[in-house]
């Protein structure tokens, strides 16, 4: 677990006026975590319970597991951060709970017991949209002004939204099959890197990271660019995934490697796999660039902004690319730190205070709240950009151009 304290003389502060606290909670999927914000975007007391150990020997999420393990654990994490906020739960203007989307049986274990707080400190209930919560963290503790596009990127989603308000959302494009996070894991499952000691520690997508910034011949493991055909923002990694499990495949095949052991070069395979996930989320993001400029979803001469969210905002690799992207087109880009871009309760807490500030989904009828297992985010303009059909001159990235002394 993670904490963090701040003095509780801070939190009924703000402005002259008294500042808002929420406590947040957060069960969508393997992460139990909780936090108290305040109204400034502080962090007064956070806590968290990782499942991560526990499912990888398994090699996926087990659902009933998960479940069993958030039981055990939610209510000493929330009773951790209420106590490192310096307050009490009846200090709290209301509790924040991730009730959509997610899987069923892990977000109904933080939907009742935040529910049994909420009716034991009579304390109104504001559900909330894990995805939405995702796009709204940068704001904790960065300028980003509405509207401003989003790409929220982890194990489970890979999405492109317009962020119009705290309670408008326009979805431009999402994932048809895989998800960037899940084909980073997968394949650095299969290529046996968590065997090799310096990897052994990292999610997938830190090893995959890591091995690549030490290849010396990027561009050795060339990989095709998913929907190249298809002008619009939708994302596949599908494709990406079975190419590299192939190339595994041959490579072993190759150098006769041994079950367990990893082939060799597999820096420069890391390197090619990243470039091509980099490359294909950087394209579907122009698109959606100049879409939102076009229909005037964004001012093409104002101040523009594009938000990296979830978990595989952690990734630099990718952050840089698309930060040479937005510099290119005129956009700042921002992410949280790092520890909120991966699924947290600072996140449900800080989205209970924008819901809360806009009197929006903050309610007192604490049983009309249900779980809801799948849904967008917003609304979808994935068939109006498909319609346009809309051609792109690719900006160059820094960072995917393959150096001259690698290049065949």
């Amino acid at each position: 677990m993670f904490a963090r304290r701040f003095p509780s003389k801070l939190v009924r502060k703000f402005s002259g006026h008294r500042n808002i606290a929420i406590l947040g909670i957060e069960t969508s999927c393997d992460d139990t975590g909780a936090a108290v914000v305040d109204g400034e975007g502080r962090v007064l007391g956070e806590a968290l319970h990782s499942q991560q150990s526990v499912h990888t020997k398994y090699g996926g999420i087990i659902p009933p597991l998960a479940q069993d393990m958030h039981r055990e654990n939610i209510e000493e994490v929330v009773k951790k951060a209420v106590k490192l906020s310096g307050m009490e739960v009846r200090d709290v203007d209301a509790i924040a709970v991730t009730n959509r989307p997610g899987l069923p049986l892990s977000l109904l274990v933080g939907l009742r017991y935040a529910k049994h707080l909420a009716r034991s400190h009579g304390k109104p209930l504001i559900p909330i949209h894990h995805m939405e919560a995702h796009a709204l963290t940068a704001r904790m503790t960065s300028r980003v002004d509405f509207p401003y596009l989003c790409l929220l990127a982890s194990g489970g989603h890979c999405q492109l939204v317009l962020v119009k308000s705290v309670t408008e959302y326009f979805l431009l494009g999402e994932t048809i099959d895989d998800a960037p996070g899940e084909a980073l894991d997968k394949i650095a499952r299969r290529l046996n890197i968590h065997n090799l000691p310096e990897y052994r520690r990292l999610s997938g997508g830190a090893a995959i990271e890591a091995a690549a910034r030490k290849s010396e011949s990027p561009q050795s493991f060339p990989f095709p660019l998913p929907l190249a055909q298809m002008r619009d923002c939708q994302f596949s990694f599908a494709g990406l995934k079975n190419s590299a499990r192939r190339c595994i495949l041959a490579g072993e095949k190759e150098f006769q490697v041994n079950p367990g052991d990893v082939m060799p070069h597999f820096e420069d395979f890391c390197a090619g796999f990243l470039r091509g996930i980099t490359k294909h989320i950087c394209h579907r993001t122009q698109r959606a660039m100049h879409y939102c400029e076009e229909e005037g979803l964004i001012d093409a001469n104002g101040k523009k902004s594009i938000v990296f969210g979830g978990g595989v905002a952690c990734n630099d690799f990718i952050f840089e690319a698309l930060s040479q992207l937005g510099t290119n087109l005129g956009y700042e880009t921002f992410r949280p730190e790092k520890r909120y871009c991966t699924d947290n309760g600072v996140m449900i807490a800080w989205n209970g205070v924008e819901r809360f500030r806009e009197n929006s989904a903050v309610t007192e009828d604490i049983d009309s709240v249900d779980i809801v297992a799948k849904c967008s985010l917003g609304t979808s303009l994935v068939s109006a950009v498909q319609e346009r059909k809309m051609p792109c001159q690719w900006v160059k990235i820094p960072l995917l151009k393959v150096p001259q002394s690698s290049e065949r």
